[in-house]
């Protein structure tokens, strides 16, 4: 089990990594006056993730496709969205875990505000949290037993109708598939 201190020190590691990667200075949203967090664009977070697309189909019998960066290990789900400063209306991250837990998030070094879509292995979307606070260190939990969780630009959800009972279609979701 991690506890929300280890969770904190780890989840910094992959953005310092990415950062020496990119050759960028460590800095964050703790950074002294003066300094900024370093410049991280769709085009970095595609050389550390791989992209597939989701889909996700609403209760209004509509079929929605984002480009999607896969967080599938310990080191990609800790770096997430971290600095990035600007998101495509289309794109999203998918956070797969290796089994069914429930998990928690935060949004610290994380510059935009998101839509979270909490995931149960079957794909069925058993929670949303719209407009996630940027720079925050407040836990959003999942409310429940997830396989995923979707982020996508704040306004999504509300603007297609995302909600509980939303289906997630990908791979990584074993029972997801029709």
């Amino acid at each position: 089990m991690i506890t929300k201190s280890t969770f904190c020190a780890w989840r910094l590691v992959p953005a310092l990594l990415l950062c020496m990667h990119l050759g960028s200075p460590a800095q964050g949203a703790d950074a002294p006056a003066g300094h900024s967090a370093p410049e991280v664009t769709a085009k970095d977070l595609d050389r550390v993730f791989r992209q597939e697309t989701i889909e996700i189909a609403t209760p209004d019998a509509r079929l929605h496709r984002f480009n999607s960066w896969i967080a599938d290990d310990d080191q990609r789900r800790q770096r997430g969205l971290m600095f990035i400063k600007q998101l495509r209306p289309d794109d999203s991250m998918l956070f797969i875990y290796p089994q069914p837990m429930t998990v928690a998030m935060w949004m610290k070094n994380t510059y935009v505000p998101l839509d979270m879509l909490f995931v149960a292995a079957d794909g069925k979307v058993i929670k949303v949290v719209q407009n996630t606070e940027p720079l925050s260190l407040k836990t959003i939990e999942s409310g429940g037993i997830v396989l995923g969780v979707v982020e996508l630009p704040a306004g999504t959800a509300a603007r297609l109708k995302i909600a509980p009972g939303a289906q997630v279609i990908h791979a990584g979701l074993s029972a997801s598939q029709p």
